[in-house]
């Protein structure tokens, strides 16, 4: 990587010194880590954007950066009238207005849209409020575009629709024109695939982000399908008071990007569609779609009906910044250059922690193995292990049925629980193991877990002790047991488990400090990886906690020159100059209070001149230009 400050190199030579040593051999997946099992929300395991964007990021965090600012001017900026930590969302602009997402707020009442008028982008003013259906709130997708078509001719807000009640809530996008932003018209609402897995649903799948696009005489929008593994629907919008789903496709459907995704020391475990942008290029209509571990597709959407993988990236085994094995992924959104030479993709990491792992006695002493950690219990970080001894507890549930043993007592202080996946929550593990006074957990898959065997899935567990996953055949290796055949599972012979109580090999989990997400430049015609780029603090040890979270989040280009602007969150605005080169900074700006920044959109104002909306998760909207060369 360039542009490294002498502290981070001297970082990462140390970490490559490592990894040369063995220390790196086997690592989990920081920001999240699921198989290719069916999505489903509310299935106890992180395998959908909203799960990984609710329980893994956007946590708490204190502190911020101090403030300062190069080459970039706050040219206005408006609190909205409910702004409360974590409440707004993405933004959009469009002629003299600007759009803001409202989240969930808590009360699971209030998502939707703000309209904010920016025609004195000194002094912008909140002018409206387009609320969703009660029980659902608006995220990533926020987008305004003209459509004209035989059935429609106006300004067309496009948003999603993620659920909060699943009593009330409605899944899909919206639709509404706001041809007059301040008398917005609901055209339709809740849109979307109302199947999941061929099998009918009375309300449409849960929609993570969307993007829309005028083909000319007829209109489209590719929707983030939260809830299914062919999780890019298309739907067309000619008429956007009757919308129609006309394809649904996704990594099960591209051979070529599954292929690609197997490879890497089981780097890609997380595959699921996150974001995306679409665009033309000549005559052809190109979809560039953010698949996390995966990386990034490109599709050839000329044709929406029959979209066509054209391509996709790869991530290294090495990390190219942090020097760790497998580099981790996590593709979170991606924005072509104008002219369509290059494109840039951000990697949102809200973990800079890797865990290691080691079996130190029996049979596979030595051995390392891959673990994740739970959503919301206490991390393994370079200030937290947990070393000692292990015993098989079962499947540490409550009482559930004939043959339900209670989890026995810890032998010892720095005992670890080794639990089976099934039956129960993982939270209830995680409270019964605690309670019995062992210091973490351990759960390895079960036979029939979505998905089952050797695949690692990433938990939505609460408690107050470490608790982590594991494949199965880790968890027989961990319990010393010989013999079993990782090809015999699900169905086929292997050993039995032991009684319950029975005592396991000795382990060491630590972790090392790997970082932060940073973005990454591609040749979009090969999509080969150009340069990294990262702010001075992201791969800092001091900056891991009490900053905010250091991750970037999202980018878009400038239309006119090699641009790209950044929401950083805590890291602030930041303005990066791009070419075969590479990315340099060139501005950034950052509030002396601090900023939470989601949502990024360089819009022309009414004067010509480029000014740049970003969206303050805790404040509301705030207006930039850049000064620089």
């Amino acid at each position: 990587m360039r542009h490294l400050t002498a502290d981070q190199r001297a970082r990462h030579l140390l970490v490559r010194v490592l990894t040369l040593m063995g220390l790196a051999l086997t690592t989990v997946v920081g920001a999240a880590a699921a198989g290719l099992g069916r999505h489903a929300v509310g299935d106890d395991v992180v395998d959908t954007p909203v799960e990984a964007h609710d329980n893994v990021q956007h946590g708490p965090s204190s502190g911020h950066l101090p403030g300062s600012s190069v080459n970039v001017e706050l040219v206005g900026k408006v609190r909205v009238h409910d702004a409360e930590p974590g409440r707004i969302s993405d933004v959009a602009g469009f002629g003299n207005f600007a759009y803001l997402g409202a989240f969930d707020d808590g009360d699971c009442t209030n998502g939707g849209v703000y309209v904010i008028d920016i025609s004195d982008p000194s002094r912008p003013n909140e002018v409206g409020f387009i609320r969703a259906t009660s029980g659902s709130y608006v995220g990533e997708g926020v987008q305004v575009l003209h459509v004209d078509t035989p059935d429609f001719n106006g300004d067309l807000l496009v948003h999603n629709n993620e659920i909060c009640n699943a009593r009330f809530g409605v899944g899909g996008i919206s639709l509404v024109d706001v041809s007059d932003p301040r008398r917005p018209v609901i055209l339709a609402e809740g849109v979307g695939d109302n199947t999941r897995d061929g099998v009918p649903r009375s309300r449409a799948n849960q929609v993570h982000s969307s993007f829309a696009w005028d083909a000319g005489d007829r209109a489209y929008v590719i929707l983030v399908d939260d809830e299914e593994a062919l999780d890019v629907d298309i739907l067309e919008i000619t008429n956007p008071r009757n919308p129609m789903l006309i394809k649904e496709t996704g990594l099960p459907d591209w051979q070529g990007a599954q292929n690609a995704q197997s490879e890497g020391m089981g780097a890609f475990t997380a595959s699921f569609f996150h974001d995306l942008q679409v665009r033309q290029f000549g005559a052809n209509w190109r979809a560039l779609l953010s698949y996390w571990d995966a990386g990034w597709v490109t599709l050839d959407v000329t044709d929406p009906a029959n979209p066509i993988f054209l391509d996709d990236t790869e991530y290294a085994n090495t990390d190219p910044v942090s020097g760790f094995r497998p580099a981790e992924g996590n593709a979170h959104q991606a924005w072509w250059s104008a002219d369509g030479q290059f494109f840039i993709g951000t990697d949102e990491d809200f973990d800079p922690f890797r865990v290691f792992t080691e079996i130190t006695s029996g049979p596979f002493r030595r051995e390392t193995f891959s673990a994740t950690q739970g959503t919301n219990v206490p991390l393994i970080d370079d200030q937290t292990t947990l070393v000692g001894p292990t015993v098989f507890v079962g499947r540490a549930c409550n009482a559930h049925g004939p043959g339900a043993v209670p989890v026995p007592p810890a032998p010892s202080p720095d005992a670890i629980a080794i639990v089976e996946r099934g039956v129960c929550t993982f939270t209830e593990k995680a409270g019964n193991v605690s309670a019995a006074g062992y210091a973490g957990g351990i759960v390895f898959n079960s036979t029939t877990g979505d998905p089952p065997c050797d695949s690692l899935v990433l938990m939505l567990v609460s408690g107050d002790i470490p608790f982590l996953f594991v494949a199965r055949s880790t968890g027989f290796k961990i319990l010393g047991i010989e013999g079993y055949n990782p090809a015999n599972c699900p169905s086929g012979s292997n050993p039995s488990l032991p009684a319950v109580g029975t005592a396991g090999s000795n382990l060491s989990i630590t972790a090392q400090f790997d970082g932060w997400g940073y973005a990454h430049l591609f040749d979009a015609q090969n999509l080969r990886e150009l340069d990294t780029f990262t702010i001075p603090e992201t791969f800092v040890r001091l900056f891991a906690t009490g900053f905010g979270d250091l991750t970037v989040h999202e980018v878009e280009t400038d239309d006119t020159q090699n641009l790209a602007y950044f929401s950083w969150y805590a890291g602030g605005f930041r303005v990066a100059r791009f070419s075969r080169d590479g990315l340099e900074e060139v501005g950034h700006y950052i509030d002396a209070n601090g900023n939470n920044f989601w949502g990024i959109d360089p819009h022309v104002d009414q004067n010509g001149d480029t000014i740049i909306l970003a969206s303050d998760r805790d404040s509301g909207l705030w207006i930039f230009r850049y000064t620089g060369p």
